[in-house]
């Protein structure tokens, strides 16, 4: 492969996966789609809806996944998830801010990217303070503490995290066949528990639990078999094409948060380039705001008041923080990691869960304060 056969793939990669976040933006938005408020109606009203809407996406994600892994079309030890190193201290630290900053924003960073789609003010500055935060914690300030602290615990488990590994233990065939087993089993069993209920299943619902979990799936097509390079004309060693880590990746709103804004400071610098995870930024919002134009509900709305302000650039720049040092958010670990089947990522969702029921519960204390 030439240079310009590379560059080519590039684009290619990007432009494939602003277009599959633009219909899942779309998806998203017509659904409602939304972690926090999943948490949130569980908490607060004991509807299970948009919680069984989540976890139907996950059993899609997962399902997907697990057989491209056992086609042999991607491997997800080749993603950032599914590594020998279990940062556990990081993924719960991480989630339990991550969780706690989404209550404060009014909702987590793929939300914060759908609402400013929408003409939602708020979630432009949370953006950009979410952004700065997650740069500074993976190359500034929060970095330094990041990897001096939490990062340091960990464990190592031989081959990688992700279950058909770890219980195939070495052996290539069951770790195959484990793919699939996997697959089915927890993949079907959440998409069970999302059907079984009869007030989940009408479109809307049906819409973004299958559309939100098939582009988690076809991310990591697009990134672990389409983009994959055996031999770059470089370096001669193999290489995941467009993507910032240089491993497989699929959604998710953080990191590339940061990437995006990097973009913009550094445009003239030609080492940076519209990687995979700035392409998902872009679509997702390009997808809210097309739904907004066609449904005629785009809406300027700015901050309420100084409390207001100050809960959203708090929640921001935990989401940043958090996001980066669980090395995930509601969907870079609540969906794409969890589709690999990795220990690391259900840690950092279970965290993250905990995180915004702590939230919700300080927002509960808070108004009960004021009465």
């Amino acid at each position: 492969m030439t240079e310009t056969d590379l560059v080519s793939l590039q684009h290619w990669v990007a432009w494939s996966t602003f277009a599959i976040a633009f219909v899942v933006g779309i998806a998203m938005s017509r659904s409602n789609f939304c972690t926090m408020g999943a948490v949130s109606d569980v908490v607060n009203m004991g509807d299970w809806t948009r919680m069984r809407m989540w976890l139907g996406a996950i059993g899609v994600a997962v399902l997907g996944t697990q057989l491209l892994a056992w086609a042999g079309l991607i491997d997800p030890g080749r993603s950032i998830y599914a590594g020998p190193r279990v940062v556990w201290l990081s993924n719960i630290v991480g989630g339990v801010m991550f969780g706690f900053g989404m209550v404060l924003a009014s909702g987590c960073g793929t939300k914060t990217l759908l609402r400013a789609g929408a003409g939602n003010m708020k979630s432009l500055v949370v953006f950009v303070v979410l952004g700065i935060s997650a740069y500074m914690t993976l190359r500034g300030l929060f970095g330094v503490w990041r990897t001096g602290t939490v990062d340091r615990v960990a464990f190592e488990l031989a081959g990688g995290q992700d279950l058909p590994r770890l219980l195939a233990g070495g052996d290539e065939a069951m770790r195959r066949t484990l793919h699939l087993a996997l697959g089915l089993v927890v993949g079907g069993a959440l998409l069970a528990f999302a059907l079984v209920s009869r007030e989940f299943r009408r479109a809307d619902n049906l819409l973004g639990a299958l559309v939100v979990g098939a582009g988690i799936v076809a991310v990591w097509y697009v990134s672990g078999h389409v983009g994959f390079v055996e031999e770059h004309p470089r370096t001669l060693e193999e290489t995941f094409v467009g993507t910032n880590s240089g491993r497989m990746e699929s959604l998710s709103y953080v990191a590339p948060m940061a990437f995006a804004l990097e973009l913009l400071m550094f445009w003239s610098d030609a080492t940076k380039f519209v990687s995979l995870g700035i392409a998902s930024v872009l679509g997702l919002v390009a997808g809210a705001a097309a739904h907004a134009f066609a449904t005629r509900s785009f809406r300027l709305e700015g901050f309420q008041g100084a409390e207001d302000t100050a809960n959203h650039l708090v929640g921001g720049v935990l989401m940043g923080a958090g996001g980066v040092t669980a090395l995930g958010c509601t969907v870079g670990q609540g969906l794409s990691g969890i589709s690999t089947l990795a220990v690391g990522s259900l840690i950092a969702l279970l965290a993250i869960v905990a995180g915004s029921v702590a939230g919700l519960r300080y927002q509960i204390w808070r108004v009960e304060r004021m009465i």
